[in-house]
């Protein structure tokens, strides 16, 4: 059974910097695809960026240049360095996975969720 827990949420001024971990169990496959989301309240869940097991990688514009995501399968760990945060950053974050190669930021790309981490950034 393939369950996804994600860690490292917090609050951080405007400007700060958190990484967040997504541990990953259960995952019996050789190749994935995995991504982060996060959602407002109110708002559509939004993808940030995605990786694959071939190393490509893809991010949504409003991240790009801060955020980056990386796997450390080994460890069995995605993670999702976020720097100059700002107000608009503060959501629910969310690690996804999916049995395929893919570097779609869309919600039905991916079967496997978390449960989400907090991230609150004040001004």
């Amino acid at each position: 059974q393939v369950q996804l827990v994600e860690s490292g949420g917090d609050f951080v001024q405007t400007g700060g910097s958190l990484r967040l971990s997504c541990v990953v169990s259960g995952w019996t496959y050789s190749y994935y695809s995995m991504a982060w989301f996060r959602q407002a309240p109110g708002k559509e869940r939004e993808g940030l960026a995605a990786i694959d097991s071939d190393g490509s990688i893809n991010y949504a514009y409003s991240v790009t240049g801060r955020f980056t995501i990386s796997a450390d399968m080994a460890a069995n760990t995605l993670y999702l360095q976020m720097n100059a945060l700002k107000p608009e950053d503060t959501a629910m974050y969310y690690c996804a996975a999916e049995v395929d190669k893919t570097t779609l930021l869309t919600t039905k790309a991916y079967t496997y969720w978390g449960q989400g981490t907090q991230v609150i950034v004040s001004s």
